[in-house]
C-alpha cells in the first residue's frame, strides 16, 4: 500500500512563494511519475504539473507555467511543488498523485491511483 503525505499549504499573500511537499512510501517512488493537482471550493479537481520517474521530463499546465516547478528527489521519496507569483485564483487544495501507467504526460485524474489527503494553499489579495 502507498502513502502520499502532503505538507508545505499556508494562508500567504499575492505574490507570495510556498513549497509543498509529498513523502511518499514505498521502494518503487522512481519508478512512477507523480503529479500535483488542485480543487478549488465549488469546481472540479484540475492538472497543476507532473515530472517523470527520474525527474528529467515536467510538464506544466498554462496557468501555472513559469511560476510553479515541480521536482522530485528519489532518495527522499518525494516529490515537491514550488509555487512562485501566488494568484489569488491559485487559491485550493493540493493534492499530489502517483500515476498508474507509463505515459507522460498525464493530465487526467483517473490516470492516478494513488492520493495524498491534501493540503491547504490559500492566497489573499
Amino acid at each position: 500500500q502507498v502513502q502520499l503525505v502532503e505538507s508545505g499549504g499556508g494562508l500567504v499573500e499575492a505574490g507570495a512563494s510556498l513549497r509543498l511537499s509529498c513523502a511518499a512510501s514505498g521502494r518503487t517512488f522512481s519508478n512512477y511519475i507523480m503529479g500535483w493537482f488542485r480543487q478549488a471550493a465549488g469546481k472540479e479537481r484540475e492538472f497543476v504539473a507532473a515530472v517523470s520517474g527520474s525527474g528529467s521530463r515536467v510538464y506544466y499546465a498554462d496557468y501555472v507555467k513559469g511560476r510553479f516547478t515541480i521536482s522530485r528527489d528519489n532518495a527522499e521519496n518525494t516529490v515537491y511543488l514550488q509555487m512562485n507569483s501566488l494568484k489569488p485564483e491559485d487559491t485550493a487544495i493540493y493534492y499530489c498523485a502517483r500515476e498508474k501507467g507509463p505515459i507522460f504526460p498525464t493530465m487526467r485524474a483517473d490516470s492516478y491511483d494513488y492520493w495524498g489527503q491534501g493540503t491547504q494553499v490559500t492566497v489573499s489579495s
